[in-house]
This record gives C-alpha cells, structure tokens and sequence, in this order.
C-alpha cells in the first residue's frame, strides 16, 4: 500500500483541489511516483480516460501535474447534478444511473465497496497518494453516510491537512470550529492546518497562528499559501468562474474579445483556459445582457441540462443577445450541449433531461435536430476537419444531431478510443460564421487554436497550450513550496 496525505477543507471551494494538484505536482518533480484520488466527486466538469472511462476533470489535472495518465480509479463515484435535486451517478467510467436527494444516504454505503476497491487498486500501483475530501468533514448531518473524508482517510491510512480559504473571512474561525465538531478520534486524523488564498505579508497574522493552536486541539498551522493572481489550473467546479465573471479586466486596444456563455449548469469549461492564457485575447463568462458587449466571438459551452440551460437563456433575454451578436457579425460556436443549443429543435422523448416528451426550439442557427437518448458516447477522440487538419479531444455525450441534408460537416471523427473509424460530426455555416461539434477540448489543439483566433482578427504571440498548462502548474507548484513546512508534511506521510 502507498503512503497517502489528504486534503481537507473547512468548507467546499476552500481551495483542495487546487492544493492537492500542487501537491502532486511537488511530490512528482522529487521524484516520487504520486497519484490523486477522491472518493466521490460532484461535479458537471467531467472528462474521459485513454480507456474512455469518465472521471472529474478535477483529479484529470492532477494526474497530468503528476506527470501520468488519468484514470478512472482515481475517481470512481462522479456525480454529474442535473437540477430537480437529481444527479446521474458514474461509478468507475460508466453511468450506473441516477440517484435523487432522498435515497443518496443509502446509496452510498452500496458504493463504499466500489470505492475502497478503486483505492486500493491504485494504492498498489504509487509510491504515494493525494487524497481530496469534499465539502467539509464537519458536516454533522451528512457524517453517517460518509465515504469520502474522514472515513476514506482511516481506510488509506492518511494523516489529513485541513484546508481553509482566509481570503472569504474568518479562517480562524472555520479552523477551530471544523475541529470542535469532530469526534476526540477524528480530530487525531487532522496533522496540520493550511491557510489558503493569503493576500500580503504573513507577518500581519501576528500571534493568530498560536493562539490558533492553543484554540483548536493542538493542531498547528504547517504553511499560509499566497494568493495565486490569474491562475489557470481547473478547479473542481464552476464557483470560480463566478470570480472571472465579476472581475472581467476591461478590453485594451487591440484585444479580441470572447465571451462564452455562462450557463448554470455549464460542464467542461476548462477547455477554454488555453484561450484565456493566449496574449491579446480576452475571455469572459458573460450571464447577463448587460455585460454582453460586443464580442469578436461567442461560445456556447457543454451543459449538463441541455433543455433546462436553453430556457434559462431564454429568460434572460440571451438568446436574443447572441443573435444579435451573430448579425452584427460576431461568429458563434457550440461546443456539445452548446451545440445542440444552436440547433433548429431538441426534444427528449424518454425523460433524460426532466420530464418525458420535453422538447424546445434551439437557436436556428444550424439546422440541426437533436433528439435525446440513454446511450452516452464518453471517448478520447481524433478528428480530421475540412482543410485536412487533425485534432484531438474527447466525446461526453447523450443525444442524435441530425443534419440536415447538404450542410457541411464541421469535421469527422476518424478515431475512437484506439479504433479507426469514420463518423461526421457538427455542422457549420458555409460562411464560417457559426460552428458546432461534439469534441470538447479542441481549443487545446495549438494549431487550431491560433488559426481559429487568427480568422477572427487575433495578431498575439503563438503559445503551446501544454507548455503553458505546465507553466501553471509550476507556478502554483511554486508558491505552495514555499509556504509549506515540508519536514512537517514528510513526517506525517511517513
């Protein structure tokens, strides 16, 4: 069995995720062989393995900041929500099917199995592994059904950092409290305190790392992270987005601007970071008709509740924005749910989205029709577009699009999961003024990316989105070396 440390946090978006990609992301640049793992993942930010299993686009980045390939027993339980207190439950890859709020607890201790199983399978195969709690491990009401904090870290054998964001307020307070309402025996679990998203000089904590100890059990604080500025590393869920959004920079001359969609149920948005990350581009989320603008370019982006996500934008008048957008010349693009949203007409006969029968009319942009299905299409990818270029991504999908007769394809899918095949995908507009495909990840193609960025007006710098996801790893990987009091971590790994 490998060694094993977990991340917990006092409450979710504390900063886990983030802090275990550093993590892994030191581990591996000493040398040692580490992987991530989180029992059970909520989250519509999902992506596919080489074997195209389906997992949390969070322990995907982990795995690459370790330097190895994801897979799916590094996250065996995803819950994707879909509204309506329902969540599809993917257990190991695959879809096992949907639980709903009321039976989520009994559940659970059936899937308790799946995931010690997953865990120990991987442990056999590290030297050390990074665990990620979810929410917090204080949740009195929610401590019975537990299979992915305090309880998978007594199943690892892992003394636990507690992780609390001093950048929302009351640090101090979340860290003690966390430690009041665990159990004598849990809190022997917790070895050190880490103080997340700090903004100045550590000195102006004064005695308040003291007298948190004295105030919580003994438990020392072990490293007071800075604040990170611009970091682009995918986080678990949508939350920082709601960051970007509100702190949008202002355009400077000579900057394209992108706005994609925001959507409440808005999945895989970190396939936009390369775009974020190129100079001269500016990328925005944009949720309100007001904050529109006049972009360059507007994308519709995955969603896990296609219908659902269609009528809200609806009500807030953006579709009418996007359309005008689209005559003043702006090209519009839809990535998978976005896709479908372009299209002439959706209808679900067999309820996967809501109720059986719903049905809406799309954008009219593509005449596309998309009838929803229980088959998902969940697959690493290749793709030859028109001018004969290739690239690569990855399919996570329910639902037919059919094109009508005479459009032109936006590519066609000439690999699958290792296997050779030959299936159109999307479609666009003669003109190239609206495009939509199923392959997420595609602005992560370099050559694609900057000719796409070049057509709409872009003159920057060409980067490598690898080098530059690389780039932000190790500034991350970086900051919390610093911080940390790494004789503390390696005893308590020992």
């Amino acid at each position: 069995m490998a060694r094993a440390l977990m991340m917990l946090g006092t409450h979710s978006n504390a900063g886990k995720s983030l802090l275990a990609t550093a993590f892994c992301r030191i581990f591996a640049r000493r040398g040692v062989r580490v992987a991530p793992f989180k029992a059970q993942n909520m989250s519509n930010n999902a992506g596919v393995t080489p074997e195209g299993g389906e997992m949390g686009r969070a322990q995907i980045v982990q795995a690459e900041a370790a330097g190895i390939y994801a897979h799916t027993d590094m996250n065996p339980v995803l819950l994707k929500p879909e509204g309506n207190r329902r969540s599809q439950v993917v257990l190991n890859g695959k879809i096992e099917g949907r639980i709903e709020a009321g039976n989520w607890l009994k559940t659970k201790e059936r899937l308790w199995g799946e995931v010690t199983a997953a865990y120990d399978r991987l442990s056999s195969r590290f030297d050390l592994v990074v665990l990620e709690g979810a929410g917090s491990p204080a949740e009195i009401n929610l401590k019975s059904g537990d299979i992915v904090n305090l309880r998978m870290a007594r199943h690892a054998g892992a003394s636990c950092l507690l992780v609390g964001d001093i950048d929302r307020g009351g640090v101090f307070a979340a860290l003690a409290g966390t430690m009041l309402l665990l159990e004598p025996e849990e809190r022997l679990q917790i070895g050190g305190f880490l103080i997340n998203r700090f903004r100045g000089d550590p000195a102006l904590l004064g005695d308040g790392l003291e007298m948190l100890r004295e105030r919580a059990f003994g438990v020392p604080t072990l490293g007071v992270i800075p604040y990170v500025p611009d970091l682009r590393v995918a986080d678990e869920d949508a939350v920082p987005l709601e960051r970007d959004r509100t702190a949008a920079a202002p355009l400077k001359e000579g900057q394209l601007d992108v706005a994609v969609i925001h959507l409440p149920r808005i999945a895989n948005f970190d396939e936009f970071d390369a775009l974020y990350l190129e100079p001269g581009v500016r990328l925005r989320y944009v949720e309100r008709t007001e904050e529109f603008g006049s972009p360059a370019a507007v994308i519709l982006p995955g969603t896990k509740a296609t219908l659902t996500d269609l009528a809200w934008l609806r009500q807030r008048g953006l579709d009418r924005a996007i359309l005008a957008a689209y005559e003043r010349g702006a090209q519009v693009v839809g990535i998978c749910g976005g896709y479908q949203i372009a299209g002439e007409w959706l209808e679900d006969p067999l309820g996967m989205e809501g109720e059986p029968c719903g049905q809406a009319a799309g954008l009219g942009l593509l005449p596309v029709t998309t009838t929803f299905s229980a088959q998902k299409e969940t697959h690493q990818a290749g793709m030859r577009l028109p001018d004969g270029a290739t690239v690569r991504g990855y399919e996570i999908h329910t639902g037919d699009s059919r094109v009508r007769e005479g459009t032109a394809r936006f590519g066609e899918i000439i690999e699958r999961g290792g296997l050779t095949v030959q299936i159109p995908d999307g479609a666009a507009a003669a003109d190239g003024s609206v495009w939509g495909t199923y392959l997420h990840g595609l602005f992560e193609n370099d050559g694609f990316r900057h000719s796409w960025l070049r057509g709409l007006g872009w003159s920057g710098a060409v980067a490598a989105s690898t080098a530059l996801r690389n780039q932000e790893y190790d500034r991350l990987a970086d900051a919390v070396e610093e911080a940390v009091d790494w004789n503390a971590v390696e005893a308590l790994i020992a």
